[in-house]
């Protein structure tokens, strides 16, 4: 009975060690399909507010050493957006016969963009090393953007760490700092602050649920407030992903 109950002492202690630390990784298999879905509101007061909920699958295709390869595609998207009194409102999942004329109008401009496949090289830290989008013109080059998620530090992380990201798009610089608030066995949960710099000035901050296992972000949230050319305005993004 005292030889069990040491035994039982060690494997608690292993477990807890285990659990102090993490090796945030993407352990994708060739394979394997994923569908995140991303909603976004934008609210710029009076000026322009939108809500955009968009669905994409992404698929990988390879798996070699520490790098990746998959195809991603938008399986659907609904927009609702009011400018200067002008509402607007789109659904990719319904006919013809079910839209107006302003959603026929955007249905129109956001053909290519849903028919557009993208295809991504990059390694386990979530690095993306190549992106390419088939068709390439003007109308999908806006999905190599929206494609790019987390990356994650060489070191493994404890409760409290932190690491650093930034990205620029069309002049906006978002400076993001990750950290690391509880490690379980099944899970990261990782809070997110910043600034935003450029020619926009703002904070960010959120949240984010890491699988310990696969290094997937299973869910996360981001709030972004900051001013442009003396424009308010404020972004919501919640994302989710499930295997398929």
């Amino acid at each position: 009975m005292k030889k069990l109950a040491i035994l039982f002492t060690m494997v608690f202690a292993i477990n807890v060690v285990a659990q102090e630390s993490v090796l945030l990784r993407l352990n994708y298999k060739k394979g394997e399909t994923y569908i995140t879905s991303v909603k976004m509101s934008q609210d710029a007061g009076t000026m322009m507010s939108m809500d955009i909920n968009t669905k994409m699958s992404q698929k990988i295709t390879g798996v070699t050493g520490n790098e990746y390869t998959s195809t991603m595609k938008i399986v659907s998207m609904e927009m609702n957006m009011n400018q200067g009194g002008m509402s607007v409102s789109y659904d990719s999942t319904k006919s013809d016969d079910e839209l107006d004329e302003t959603g026929k109008m955007m249905k129109a401009q956001m053909g290519p963009m849903l028919k557009a496949v993208v295809t991504a090289k990059g390694n386990n830290l979530g690095k993306v090393l190549d992106m390419k989008v088939d068709p390439d013109i003007p109308a999908t080059s806006e999905l190599k953007n929206q494609m790019n998620g987390v990356e994650y530090p060489e070191k493994a992380v404890r409760v409290g760490d932190t690491w650093k990201m930034t990205r620029t798009d069309k002049g906006v610089e978002m400076n993001f700092v990750y950290t690391v608030k509880t490690i379980t066995s099944s899970e990261v949960l990782v809070d997110i602050s910043g600034k935003v710099g450029g020619i926009a000035e703002g904070t960010i901050s959120g949240n984010m649920t890491i699988d310990a296992k696969t290094g997937v972000p299973r869910k996360s949230k981001i709030d972004t407030d900051m001013t442009a050319g003396g424009q308010e305005i404020m972004i919501s993004v919640i994302t989710s992903v499930t295997k398929q």
